[in-house]
Order: structure tokens, then sequence, then C-alpha cells
């Protein structure tokens, strides 16, 4: 392949916890770590009064949260603030929801901390709100897997994600009547006991600030239109997703699958001086497969290539399985043709050093055929192709 070096300008798509103890283990700090981890975070949950307008405010989060092709999940950020607020919620249906609940989560947090840290003292209070502010930054959440086998009435197992991959922990069970409350630890869980009873689990995402694939709309190609120009034009979709097994632990929650194209958009040069003018796209979005969606196909148009030119040679494609680490790079490129001769684009497309790599290398562009489907295993996914 002949090489020649294009300035990159990356167009991204985006489908897509010092304190002292003060007398209860839950909030001691332990050598250079967080004010609380995972497991004291479950523990704080257990001790509430959790009720039935608390399950709700749970529930109705992770179920907007779903709906708005995120995992089943409640960040911690958004409960402190906006109670009942799925991830991905606008701020309309957020501060709505919010408004809808007389005594949330939030102000049981912050009750039980006052007791606690004992904040009839300013400095007291001081602590109350460092505790807040690290839960707000921590990127903790509850996760409710299989949250809508919810009976509505049934109280929650409380654990949290060991973070060794395990399949099974400890969690505590909370139940009332009268409006009292029993916590008692050391009762395992493991997935097919998450399928049959609610399990909130405290883990950590950072799938928050990506749009998922979900919210995308198939949208109209977006060349520069020429009412001279009658020529048929094209984009290059991918229709469906199907995972064939999922990649993590249960307690870390879906698979969140990154998706990467790194291409040439409308490539129409003909000769190498108007090469230049042209420098690669890289399409990325993101696929949220929740765990019992294993085998099930994903239907959805998202675009990896507008304006399909038959001048494109070859595409570089990367799907990884996001589980986060160092950023990094892949090296990488993409391959247009002038008269016969193949130039190259360097691009480089970023990862996680801990992400799965499900598959990564370069797509011939003559793999796809004008007006039909193409369909491919790529590692443990396969995916539907179109040129449209």
């Amino acid at each position: 392949m002949k090489t020649l070096s294009v300035l990159f300008a990356s167009a991204a798509v985006l489908l897509c916890a010092n304190a002292c103890n003060r007398g209860d283990d839950t909030v001691g700090r332990q050598a250079a770590g967080p004010l609380m981890d995972r497991s004291q975070v479950a523990r704080m949950l257990s001790s509430l009064p959790i009720g039935s307008e608390q399950m709700t405010e749970v529930y109705e989060a992770v179920s907007a949260s779903s709906d708005n092709g995120y995992d089943e999940e409640y960040m911690m950020a958004d409960l402190l603030t906006v109670p009942g607020a799925g991830v991905g919620s606008g701020r309309q249906a957020a501060s709505k929801a919010a408004a809808a609940y007389g005594t949330p989560l939030k102000d049981m947090i912050a009750d039980y901390l006052a007791v606690r840290l004992r904040s009839g003292t300013k400095a007291g209070a001081d602590d109350v709100q460092r505790y807040l502010d690290e839960l707000m930054e921590s990127e903790m959440q509850i996760y409710w897997p299989y949250s809508e086998n919810w009976d509505g009435e049934s109280l929650p197992l409380i654990t949290f994600d060991p973070g060794d991959g395990s399949e099974s922990n400890y969690a505590y069970v909370v139940s009332g009547s009268g409006g009292g409350y029993v916590v008692t630890d050391s009762v395992f869980v493991d997935e097919n006991v998450a399928r049959e009873r609610p399990v909130w689990v405290i883990n950590q995402n950072d799938d928050s600030h990506c749009t998922p694939l979900g919210s995308l709309l198939r949208t109209r190609s977006v060349w520069d239109e020429d009412e001279d120009d009658d020529s048929p034009r094209y984009n290059l979709y991918i229709k469906d997703f199907t995972m064939l097994r999922n990649y993590d632990s249960w307690f870390a929650g879906a698979s969140e699958f990154h998706v990467w194209c790194g291409g040439v958009d409308g490539f129409y040069a003909t000769t190498e001086e108007q090469l230049r003018n042209y420098s690669p796209t890289v399409t990325d979005f993101v696929v949220v497969v929740k765990r019992y969606e294993v085998g099930v196909k994903k239907r959805f148009n998202a675009v990896l290539v507008t304006d399909f030119s038959d001048q494109l040679d070859k595409l570089a494609f990367l799907v990884v399985e996001d589980d986060g680490g160092t950023r990094t790079n892949w090296k990488c490129a993409a391959a247009v043709k002038i008269k016969s001769k193949t130039y190259g684009f360097d691009i480089d497309i970023p990862f996680n050093s801990r992400d799965d790599v499900v598959w990564r290398g370069q797509l011939g562009a003559t793999y796809f055929s004008k007006g039909k489907t193409i369909e491919g295993r790529f590692g443990d996914v396969r995916l539907t192709f179109a040129l449209e």
C-alpha cells in the first residue's frame, strides 16, 4: 500500500470515594482509600428504612435508564440531585421525577450520615457534605438486574460488585413490616437469585457520558446535494447486532460495546493533489446489550460511512467491550484508490487498556454490495451491514 500522511481530523458520531471512624464501620476510612467503597455503600443502603416509595424511586430510575438505551442503572449522582431520574433523561423529565417523592433516598442517606458523623457541629456538617460530594463523583450506582420482573412489593437484597470476576457474593436482606426493617448479612446471591427476586448491586460504571445507539434515529444522507448530480449515492449501515456471549460477571451489568469505523466520507478525488483535501472520519457509537439479550438480534440503523464511494478500498473497524483502564490507541489505516493506486490514511482509534477486543482489522470495501445486506461473525458478535 502506498502511504500518504494526511492530517487526521476526527469527526466522532456518538449514538453513543479522610475521615476517622466515628463508631460505625460503614463510614470508616481505609488507608489511602475512599470515604466509602462499594461494600460500605451497600451496607449503608441496607441500614435505611426502605419502603414502597423508595423502591418505586429506584424502579422508575432504572426503568428510565433502560428506556433511554442504557443499563438498568441509577447513578448516585442522579440519586443525590434528581431522585428518580434515569441516565439520559432530559432536564425536564429529571425535574418532574424529582418532585414525585416525599422522602427520597437522598434524604435518608443524608440523615443516616448526620447521625453517624454527629453533624450537630459545623465540622460534623462539613463531614456529611464531604461524603455526599464523594458519592456524587464516585460513579457508583445502583444496578438492578432483571428489574422488569419486580412484583411491585418485594424489598431488595443489597450486594456489591466484588470486582474480581466472582459470580456470587454476600448480600444484605432488607425486610419490613409495620414500618420496621431488618438487616441480615451473609446471605449469598448469584445471577439465578437476581432473576427471582429484587437484587440491588452497587457497582461502578462510566458509560453515562455516552449516547447509546438506541437514541439514534436513522437520518438521511449528509452529502452536499448538487441539483445537476443525479448519480446514486449510498450510505453504509450496520443494521443489527447480536451478542453471542456475556463478557463480564453479572455484578458488572450489561455488556457495552464500542464500535469504531474509520474511513473517508464522500471520496471523489481524481489526483494526488485533490487527495490532500480529504481527511478520514471516525464513526463511534455504543451498543448496550443486557445479559438476558444473549443471542437476541438488536435491530437498528447506524450509519458507518456517508456517501460511500467506489474509490474506498479499506475501512478500519474495531469492536470492543468496555472494561475501562488507561486510554490507549489503535494505530491503523483506511485506504482509498485513485487511478488504480492505493493511498492510506493514518488513523488513531482510542480504546481502554482493559477492554475486551472483540474484533479489529480492515474491512475491504468490496465486501459490501450495493442494495444488499451482508451478515458476518466478528469475534463473539454477529453484525449485518447494508449499503443503501
